[in-house]
């Protein structure tokens, strides 16, 4: 047995998302993440490859005369030394954009 198809006039889901009816949004292009704050990321993820690198090799045979253990000690003071220094940049930037925030919101008063 089949069954009769009802016949109306409401649209179909394909006829009602046709868009005709409506205008496009206007889209927002602004990026995601300022590109100041990506420089810095690409700033400290250098100085945190290059840095315990580069003062390894530095201090292994000129301060420690070949003692692998210190300079290798020295090239990890420097990658914690980076990531603090890091650490600080961030928590002040972050700062920085409560009080701008802050200053913003009185302004609209």
């Amino acid at each position: 047995m089949t069954s009769r198809r009802v016949v109306s006039d409401e649209k179909n889901l394909i006829e009602k998302d046709d868009g005709s009816d409506r205008r496009p949004a206007a889209s927002d292009i602004a990026p995601a993440v300022p590109a100041a704050v990506i420089v810095k990321l690409l700033g400290f993820t250098a100085a945190m490859v290059g840095g315990p690198i580069g003062v390894y090799f530095l201090t292994v045979h000129t301060i420690f005369r070949g003692s692998s253990t210190w300079a290798g000690a020295t090239a990890a003071l420097t990658a914690n030394l980076v990531l603090i220094a890091y650490v600080i940049v961030a928590m002040r930037e972050d700062q920085s954009y409560k009080i701008a925030a802050e200053e913003q919101a009185k302004k609209r008063r």
